[in-house]
């Protein structure tokens, strides 16, 4: 029930988006020639958030901490008579050192995708895409400093490759819905340790698993007011071989809000519900247990240095 609940909520909180009033600047982009918008169109964001803490004899007490956060989002977009062919890449580090103790990651994130279209008809494309993911480097239990022996993920342990071919309803530059019937989604886990443990849904000892089902990808971005940019992401995936009726979901948002030219405030979200992948629980116990269908929510605030290009 949990599960149709937050899919019917991720439908509803994006097409309340997709519905919203267009400006007349955004009318009239419908309405633009093919040839006024043919060729490249590229671009970027990068955020630096930074923060630090220095205490020296402090009665309340306390730790120094230095916090950093980055974020590089990129894309490059082409269209050419009947084409269009999208492409974006984001990459996301972070990581915390507070007092004697050891750096503790915050956020590492590898997304790349990749969509081809060919116009079928009004603002509909038939289209293959290709995703992957994965991450940057080890991910650890950070109940004690970090050990060879509480790695719990690593680069491309897991990473995500995702193939499909569809329809992709494109109205405008705003919004865009992705649906394809054929979907083939393989999950790796290059690391044998993670891999005889069965982690991220593997069979203990396998380092792949394939699954064949149907996706259907929601995104839109739009700039609310000026100098206040909201974009949003999200991912549904059915395997139709093994519980289909268990829906994965991948939600990531980003709200920026630009403050001087270089200088910005942003909130990220990302909401991920996979019930092949075991959250630990209780990491300080002798004998740490996976519990599956949680629900993973990440969400990071800060102010920082800013530049789009």
């Amino acid at each position: 029930m949990k599960k149709h609940i937050i899919f019917i909520l991720g439908l509803c909180l994006v097409f309340q988006f997709m519905n919203a009033q267009l400006t007349e600047a955004e009318e009239k982009l419908r309405t633009q020639s093919a040839d006024s918008i043919e060729g490249w169109k590229k671009g970027g964001t990068f955020f630096l958030n930074f923060a630090q803490t220095s205490l020296t004899n402090w009665a309340a007490g306390g730790n120094n901490s230095v916090a950093i956060n980055g974020l590089a989002s990129l894309f490059g977009n082409y269209k050419k008579g009947k084409s269009v062919w999208d492409n974006s890449l984001d990459i996301g580090y972070g990581f915390l050192k507070q007092g004697k103790e050891g750096i503790v990651k915050t956020d590492d994130k590898f997304d790349f995708l990749s969509k081809y279209g060919r116009h079928a008809f009004k603002s509909w494309y038939y289209s293959a895409l290709l995703n992957f993911r994965t991450q940057l480097t080890n991910g650890y239990i950070y109940n004690d400093p970090p050990k060879e022996d509480s790695v719990i993920s690593a680069l491309l342990a897991p990473a995500y490759l995702l193939g499909a071919i569809g329809l992709d309803y494109k109205p405008n530059d705003i919004f865009s819905a992705f649906i394809a019937p054929l979907t083939m989604k393989v999950t790796f886990v290059n690391d044998q340790v993670l891999a005889d443990a069965g982690a991220f849904g593997v069979d203990p000892g396998q380092k792949t698993r394939g699954e064949f089902g149907g996706y259907i990808r929601l995104a839109f971005k739009k700039d609310l007011v000026k100098n206040i940019n909201f974009a949003t992401k999200i991912d549904f995936f059915s395997n139709y071989l093994d519980d289909p009726q268990n829906i994965d979901i991948n939600w990531e948002a980003l709200l920026a809000m630009k403050i001087t030219k270089y200088i910005a405030a942003s909130l990220s979200t990302q909401l991920i519900y996979d019930d092949d992948i075991g959250i630990i629980e209780d990491p300080d116990s002798d004998t740490p247990e996976q519990v599956f269908s949680k629900i993973q929510f990440k969400e990071i605030l800060g102010i920082g240095f800013t530049v789009k290009f």
